[in-house]
């Protein structure tokens, strides 16, 4: 070939294809980004448009149009704001000790790269580019779009609603599908953004309007043949009454009334098949509605007649046993509320909240004690302690429906597991305790853990039969159902069949011994049930609102709230648990709120608060009970059994009743200690027995309280444990993924010794620094500063949750270390507006001098590479030295106050040695070949100086085989899995690598600068891209294409295998150090 001619790069359906126009005959004159600008603005327009530009963002948002589409223009940076394509200062008003802590530019540390990458190079052949340059945006299907500068007021106005328009018309722009709106709006509003213009051979790809659904003619008035243009203003749907004279002559439509709506209704609903279907579906739901009615007795009977304590004045008023009634009414609320369409379980089975019985019995107590126990203060003490019992269920739904319109049933997931088995655990001592007492005839008040209490339960002959036959009960059920095998439908009816045959065995043997029932009450086998308490209604006799007190019920507040603590605990827990053991899709939400209208009620009707019970939903289930026909029934039979009244309860035996609650004390106890001593850690395992003794001892608010104590304690002690450093690493082996020359990047890998790079994670707070702080002060004492000294610190929080006040000081105080040391500390993987940035503002770290802060990891470690580069131009400047670089201006070099002069220090005598050995080789070559022909051979030397002593001479004729090509920014010159094309060599502008995984947090990025190579490996192996590759800045690169590659080894095959040999050099180079990003990230 002779001379490179400049060529457009370009992208056909059929993959890269550049063809060539002649620009202005450059032949010997290196192009630059200006002369890329300059072209681009009064030169003449490629002949086949970029396979795909995306203008940078200018006060409007991007559209992307294509799945594969890509942000692909200069990044912006966090103190700047683009106009027109130039930085420009923002107009927001910041505070001096803002703007200082703000994270630095990405654009500002990219433009310092790029000058870095010139330095080798005579500043006459890289002038500034222009920042303004217009490139055209082309869809990924190549539609054709017309160009307006982004200076035109019109494209600033307009831009946006065109390219909305665009993508909304056409039906296969983006594979997207016109949206309702789109269909429905009139044709005329489309076609107002739809472009006449007569289309180009380059426009067949563009997008064309969907024509608007066309209402039938025979449909439209007369005078609606020719609509009238329509405007955004325009109804999507218009109705219009009939004109005068229209043949239709129709009469106008009667609306039909309520009564006939409601008529319809009944009659399309009680068809003669919906009865019969109904009729078949009650009747299979017969089986499950028995075992829900036998349970809800069952729970009524040990939890329900626990809902007054057996004490004073309770006793005496005769409504220890109305818990019954307010289990069954709470319970029949609940039911309803679930089956009505208030919970996603057609099946769903409600009771009353089992685990607010001790709270209950600590509410009465307090009741009773604040008013007194005095003769007249009977009635005030009920009717105080049922509003008390009223007002939990009341303010446990307003919590529950204020977590549903929250959408919060997540957040109840958060808290420890391990506090709430601790509670479950002292539930089950409460019911065993419970138990002792109902089977003894003992109050509760009077029970207490002395050695009195002791021997009356063992040395008394009569109590010790009395407890001990429930017990062994409850002992034999359990150990039939733990030992013996039964298929699932016998067992799911062993526990209520063994509840059944007690009193049936109890019977036979009182009529066996023909023995006096009224005998057996007063010796406490059976229930003694007053005169009153028959009526079901019978405790809402002492709802008196008069007797009230309303300063013992504030009082109450404390443990009205540790009450709704623990209430809030269990939906959020059993829902999710429920939806996997039935296999059903809910949302927890929709069942809080379910549990919100239940509770309400329930305080209205004065009864205890309820839930989604786990247990008998799930038995429910299996047995048949699946529709809410099977639920609406479970209800009726347990609004029958509360008509029916306590009267009952007087003949069941009391160790039927003593041996069920014996059985859930001991499963609670069970579950709590030993279902959990290999599921749990050792901290966790102490935090569940100390909330149960607590609860024994004191009580269920104490316990509560303690077990949070305990837990954040052990918390706090665990995280304390853990290293809040991931990693920790120095500049040689995790370096930035920036491709630079090869002198330059030997240079860096040398130099960034001095860079301590520590990767953080976790929450920081007082516990977790004092590893941190130890950590930094030995890099800086003893004898691992005197053998490596660093220059930079980096910390990455990208990884840290949160930082608290003592963590923050704590970084104040190693900032004063190491500014003792002369280093300079480098914060990345934060913002200031962060939750960490505003922690570590506060105390004035951000704006501290010698704090630098940047939003990524890559732009700090770019940054401290820049400050090395930077530190060996500027020692050439000030000191006397035969290493004058060529063509270079003293102006473009930054004064660096971070690393000071090259005299006097063990760190910078490191960099001068560094530089001298790596970086003047480079620069002798540029001085002594000083009057060869630059471009391509100045990037090719620039490029593989480090590798061989290259002779620029020889390596002539490779120019023969290069394409220039000027390309714009957002130029896509590959995509990943295209086929190769060719390798590129940079001359001028900024290329990025796109790297893509399958797991899209894994994606990374690389950019490469002037004197570089890109896609050099899949053009030598004849592989797919495994990266897209774009241009970030304009850029000016030569192309050795696929074809010129093999023109070359048969024509000089002896340069041919000496190019390749170094390609080869610098791409293992690159890609150890894409790899070690890689293997470092995060």
């Amino acid at each position: 070939m002779s001379a490179p001619i400049d060529t457009y790069s370009t992208q056909d359906s059929r993959g890269f294809a550049p063809k060539a126009s002649a620009v202005n005959g450059v032949a010997h004159t290196s192009a630059t980004a200006m002369d890329i600008a300059r072209d681009g603005e009064n030169g003449v327009p490629a002949t086949t448009p970029p396979r795909a530009i995306n203008r940078r963002p200018s006060r409007r948002p991007s559209i992307q149009r294509g799945a594969e589409s890509a942000s692909v223009g200069s990044r912006a940076g966090l103190l700047h704001t683009r106009f027109n394509g130039s930085p420009v200062s923002s107009s927001i008003s910041r505070s001096p000790s803002l703007l200082r802590a703000a994270p630095h530019s990405q654009d500002s540390i990219r433009a310092s790269t790029v000058q870095l990458s010139n330095m080798l190079m005579s500043s006459s052949r890289h002038d500034s580019p222009r920042q303004n340059y217009v490139f055209p945006m082309i869809a990924p299907d190549e539609a054709s779009i017309p160009e307006q500068p982004l200076d035109d007021p019109q494209s600033a106005a307009s831009s946006f609603l065109d390219d909305v328009s665009s993508t909304r018309s056409s039906p296969s722009a983006s594979g997207m599908q016109a949206s309702g709106l789109t269909l429905l709006r009139p044709s005329s509003l489309d076609e107002a953004h739809v472009d006449h213009s007569p289309s180009t051979p380059s426009e067949v790809g563009s997008p064309t309007p969907v024509p608007s659904p066309r209402v039938h003619p025979k449909t439209l008035p007369q005078d609606m043949s020719s609509p009238a243009p329509a405007d955004e203003r325009t109804p999507l749907l218009t109705i219009t009454p009939p004109q005068n004279g229209d043949a239709s002559g129709a009469p106008a439509l009667k609306l039909p009334s309520r009564v006939d709506s409601l008529r319809k209704v009944l009659a399309h609903t009680f068809t003669r098949e919906a009865v019969a279907d109904v009729t078949v579906q009650g009747l299979k739901a017969l089986p499950a509605v028995s075992l829900g009615t036998l349970l809800n007795i069952l729970d009524a009977v040990s939890y329900g007649i626990l809902v007054f304590p057996t004490a004073e004045p309770f006793i005496s008023l005769n409504i220890t046993s109305a818990g019954v009634s307010m289990f069954f009414i709470t319970a029949v609320v609940s039911q309803l509320v679930y089956t009505l369409g208030g919970s996603s379980f057609k099946g769903g089975n409600g009771s009353m909240m089992i685990e607010v019985v001790p709270f209950f019995h600590i509410l009465s107590s307090s009741i009773t004690s604040d008013i007194g126990l005095e003769a007249g203060n009977e009635r005030a003490i009920a009717a105080t302690t049922l509003a008390a019992y009223a007002l939990s269920s009341i303010l446990t739904g307003l919590c529950f429906l204020l977590l549903g319109f929250f959408k919060l049933g997540n957040v109840m997931g958060f808290f420890p597991r391990h506090i709430l088995v601790g509670c479950i655990g002292g539930i089950g001592v409460f019911l065993i305790v419970t138990g002792l007492c109902i089977s003894t005839g003992l109050e509760d008040t009077e029970f207490t853990y002395t050695l009195d209490t002791l021997r009356f339960f063992l040395l008394d002959g009569r109590n010790l039969l009395m407890w001990a036959l429930p017990f062994g009960l409850a002992a034999v059920l359990r150990v039939v159902t733990t030992f013996a095998t039964f298929s699932e439908r016998a067992g799911q009816l062993i526990f209520p069949g063994y509840f059944v045959l007690i009193p049936a065995i109890f019977y036979v043997v009182v009529l066996s011994a023909r023995l006096n029932l009224g005998e057996l009450r007063d010796a406490g086998w059976l229930f003694d049930v007053g005169g009153g308490e028959g009526k079901w209604y019978a405790f809402y006799e002492f709802f008196d609102f008069r007797e009230i007190r309303w300063t013992a019920l504030w009082a109450t507040l404390p443990t009205q709230f540790a009450l709704l603590f623990f209430n809030i605990l269990h939906p959020p827990l059993n829902v999710p648990a429920l939806a996997v053991s039935l296999n059903e899709d809910v949302d927890t939400n929709k069942e809080l709120t379910a549990h919100g209208y239940s509770n309400v009620l329930a305080g209205l009707f004065g009864t205890p608060p309820n839930y989604l019970v786990y247990v008998n939903t799930l038995l429910f289930y299996r047995v048949g009970g699946t529709t809410r026909i099977s639920g609406l029934l479970l209800a009726g039979a347990t609004l029958v059994l509360l008509f029916v009244g306590t009267g009952p309860i007087a003949y069941l035996p009391i160790m039927e009743v003593g041996a069920l609650i014996f059985v859930l004390g001991i499963d609670l106890v069970k579950e709590a200690l030993w279902d959990t001593r290999h599921r749990t850690s050792r901290t966790e395992y102490i935090t569940i027995v100390s909330i149960m003794i607590c609860m024994t001892l004191w009580d269920f608010v104490v316990g509560v309280l303690f077990g949070i104590v305990v837990s954040c304690f052990f918390f706090v002690v665990q995280n304390s444990q853990r290293r809040s450093i991931r990693s920790v690493h120095t500049g040689e082996t995790v370096m930035s993924t920036v491709r630079r020359p090869s002198s330059q990047r030997a240079y860096i890998r040398e130099v960034s010794k001095q860079t301590a790079i520590m990767r953080l994670q976790g929450f920081l707070f007082f516990g977790t620094i004092t590893y941190v702080e130890e950590t930094i002060k030995e890099l800086l004492d003893g004898l691992k500063w005197q053998r490596s000294p660093i220059r930079f610190l980096l910390l990455d929080f990208a990884l840290v949750a949160g930082v608290d006040m003592s963590a923050a000081e704590a970084f104040v105080r190693i900032q004063r270390m190491l500014g003792a040391r002369g280093v300079s500390l480098v914060l990345c993987g934060l913002t200031v507006e962060s939750p960490v940035g505003r922690a570590l503002e506060s105390v004035d770290l951000l704006s501290s001098s010698g704090v630098e802060v940047f939003s990524t990891f890559n732009d700090a470690l770019e940054w401290t590479e820049n400050m090395y580069l930077r530190t060996w131009f500027r020692s050439q400047k000030t000191e006397s030295s035969a290493l004058m670089l060529p063509g270079r201006q003293d102006g473009d070099i930054v004064a660096v106050e971070h690393l000071g002069s090259m005299v006097g220090s063990p760190r910078l005598t490191h960099l001068r040695d560094a530089g001298r050995r790596m970086m003047s080789t480079e620069s002798r070559h540029a001085q002594e070949d000083s009057a060869v022909p630059g471009e391509p051979l100045d990037t090719i030397v620039k490029a593989f100086s480090s590798y061989a002593d290259l002779n620029p001479r020889r390596l002539q004729p490779i120019t023969h085989y290069l394409d220039r090509m000027r390309l714009p920014t957002g130029h896509v010159l590959w995509k990943q899995d295209d086929e190769p094309d060719g390798l590129y060599i940079i001359e001028a502008g900024i290329l990025r690598a796109i790297y893509r995984f399958s797991d899209p947090s894994r994606s990374i990025e690389e950019s490469m600068v002037p004197g570089t190579l890109a896609g050099e490996l899949s053009a030598l192996s004849g592989l797919p891209r495994n990266a897209t590759t774009v241009v970030e800045q304009p850029a000016v690169v030569w192309r050795l294409s696929t074809e010129a590659m093999r023109r070359m080894e048969t024509e000089q095959p002896e340069l041919a295998r000496e190019f390749f040999g170094l390609v080869l050099k610098s791409a293992k180079v690159d890609y150890d150090i894409l790899l070690s990003a890689l293997a470092t990230r995060t």
